[in-house]
């Protein structure tokens, strides 16, 4: 199956929306939304802290400006987004082959998923379980069970 290009309305509509991409009401229902500690807290815990390397399909491959090489034209931008240059490109000024990502948690921080908050999206979860728990007898018992006095016939 081919690639296919997606479009910013796809990645508004997808589960990893952060709330920078949100309009007003919605941020509200990203908030409220237990989907949003569940997937945060799964894919920090399953992401987190891990080194990326790219295979050769990933590698970008491009040339750095005239009297530059590749490590010194990329360090402004390895420094505030990561990625990592090969070692046999780094002092090149011909070609540069670059790996837009370098660790976990540069993408984690981009979809609003971080290490240090799995406890709380854990207990976040409990809550909303004991909340619909709670909320299920509540209704039932307000619906199904008689309220008047029983006569014993």
């Amino acid at each position: 199956m081919p690639y296919s290009y997606r479009s910013d309305t796809d990645i508004i509509s997808s589960v990893l929306a952060t709330p920078t991409v949100l309009p007003g009401f919605w941020i509200f229902m990203y908030r409220i939304s237990p989907l949003t500690y569940l997937v945060s807290g799964m894919l920090s815990v399953g992401l987190a802290n891990t080194h990326v390397s790219c295979s050769a399909e990933e590698l970008l491959h491009f040339s750095p400006p005239s009297l530059s090489t590749c490590s010194t034209y990329l360090a402004p931008y390895t420094k505030a987004l990561g990625g990592y240059l090969t070692p046999d490109s780094m002092n090149s000024t011909t070609e540069c082959i670059f790996c837009s990502g370098s660790e976990t948690n540069t993408f984690l921080k981009g979809v609003s998923a971080e290490y240090g908050d799995r406890w709380r999206n854990f207990g976040i979860l409990w809550i909303y379980v004991i909340l619909n728990v709670v909320g299920a007898i509540g209704i039932y018992w307000l619906a199904r069970v008689p309220k008047g006095k029983r006569e014993k016939k």
